[in-house]
Parts: C-alpha cells; sequence; structure tokens
C-alpha cells in the first residue's frame, strides 16, 4: 500500500490491508498471511518475527499518513521499543518522525489493546481517558459514544466528575519553572513509563502522595536522601515547563 486514498479507503472498510512486503513469498492471500504488517481501523497487527528492515519500511510508510497514523505510529513505536531496543531511535530518525510525539501515541498505545479501541471515537478520545484504569476507560469511552461527545466535551465531563470527586474547583494555576539535572528529569520519565502514566500525571500523582504523608504527621512522611538514587544531583539541568505553558 503507497498511497493515503488506500489507507482511508481500507481504514473506511475496517478491512485488514496489507502494509509491507516480507521476504517471504506470496502463495495466498496475502490479508490473511499472518506474516505480514496489517493495517486496520485502529492499528497495527505485526508478526513478532518481523525483520528490522520491513519493521522500518512500514515506519516510513506510516509516516505519510495524517490522519490515522496516530494509533498505528504508536503500534509501531510499541513494537520497535520491544523488539530493537538498541536501534528503533535510528529508525524514527530516518523515517523523519519526531520522537517524542511518537513516544505519546505509544503511551496511549500502550494503554489499549486492539480489542478495546473505539472505531468511533478518535485517538484524542482515547487519549484523554488513557491515564484511567481499563474499567474507567471503558465507562468513559462507552459515554462519549452514546452522546456523540466531542473530545472537548469529554475533557469537560471528565474534569466535572473529578470536581464532584474531590471537591476542587477545577480552576488551574501555573507551577514556577524548575531546574533539575537531566539524568534525575530522565529517570522521572522512565518512572512515568514503567507506571503505565502519562508524564503530567505521575507527577502530579507523586506530588500528591508526597504531600498526603505530610498530611498524616511526621511519622508517616518520609523524605529522599540526596544521594539515594543514581544520577540525582549530576550532570547538564533541564528546564521543567509547566503545562500551561507548552
Amino acid at each position: 500500500m503507497t498511497a493515503i486514498s488506500e489507507v482511508a479507503r481500507s481504514a473506511a472498510t475496517r478491512a485488514p490491508r496489507r502494509l509491507v512486503n516480507t521476504s517471504r513469498p506470496d502463495t495466498s492471500n496475502d490479508s490473511m498471511k499472518p506474516d505480514k504488517v496489517l493495517l486496520t481501523a485502529v492499528g497495527l497487527r505485526i508478526p513478532a518475527e518481523l525483520s528490522f528492515e520491513d519493521w522500518e519500511q512500514a515506519g516510513r510508510r506510516l509516516s505519510g499518513i495524517v490522519d490515522s497514523s496516530t494509533w498505528c505510529l504508536g503500534d509501531w513505536l510499541v513494537h520497535g521499543k520491544l523488539h530493537y531496543s538498541d536501534r528503533y531511535k535510528k529508525a524514527v530518525t530516518a523515517a523523519g518522525l519526531q520522537y517524542q510525539t511518537l513516544r505519546n501515541y505509544a503511551w496511549v498505545s500502550h494503554r489499549f489493546d486492539l480489542s478495546r479501541r473505539r472505531p468511533n471515537l478518535t485517538f484524542q478520545h482515547h487519549a484523554e481517558v488513557a491515564s484511567l484504569q481499563p474499567p474507567e476507560q471503558d465507562l468513559w469511552l462507552d459515554r462519549a459514544e452514546r452522546g456523540m461527545w466531542t473530545t472537548k466535551q469529554l475533557r469537560m465531563h471528565l474534569q466535572a466528575e473529578r470536581v464532584k470527586n474531590t471537591g476542587e474547583t477545577g480552576q488551574l494555576s501555573a507551577i514556577p519553572r524548575i531546574e533539575v539535572p537531566a539524568a534525575r528529569l530522565t529517570r522521572w520519565y522512565k518512572a512515568a513509563e514503567q507506571a503505565g502514566m502519562e508524564f503530567k500525571k505521575w507527577v502530579m500523582d507523586t506530588l500528591d502522595g508526597a504531600a498526603g504523608a505530610t498530611d498524616a504527621g511526621p511519622d508517616h512522611a518520609t523524605t529522599a536522601s540526596p544521594g539515594s538514587a543514581p544520577g540525582v544531583g549530576q550532570g547538564r539541568r533541564r528546564r521543567v515547563t509547566p503545562p500551561s505553558e507548552r
């Protein structure tokens, strides 16, 4: 598949289509062969035995798709990080893609298996609820689908629910910029990724947890030693920009 029109037509019919030719000879219906990368309406079906070259070729083709590429690019990066940990970033650059953008796509893709993705909702709908637990994700996606909510409407309903449950006003305030060592920031990103959480939410949850421990009294509060984690306090400092300034 080389034309964008073919991709759009495939997504519209929800019929799996071959995205990459592999080295095996064609002897039957390509769309049913397990050794092909298949493009579906909600993501990629990627065979575990896929070679690096074929995986990279899939990335090059996906980079030309505009609208429905988010799920596919997320799946592509998740697969690359899992199978080609020492080479996938080079392929990202070769495909002309932005790693940070792909990282966001991959985080949402990782949070939703293909079977749980809603073809009638956008990738952004799923991103809005990606930080929730799966039952809550399904609940809110069901509501969005039934109510035909836009992503903005879904976000407003989610904010109203948080205000209802926490008593918070929902008014946002910017935090001041702080500079932290690059090594520490890298460790934070890795911790958020391992927890399966968006970085911003991981930071907020971690700070809330620390505040809760302080509220519980000195017997429950814990303070990390400056030397307790490798890389803390070392290296070049990076500026952390609050969400309101991004």
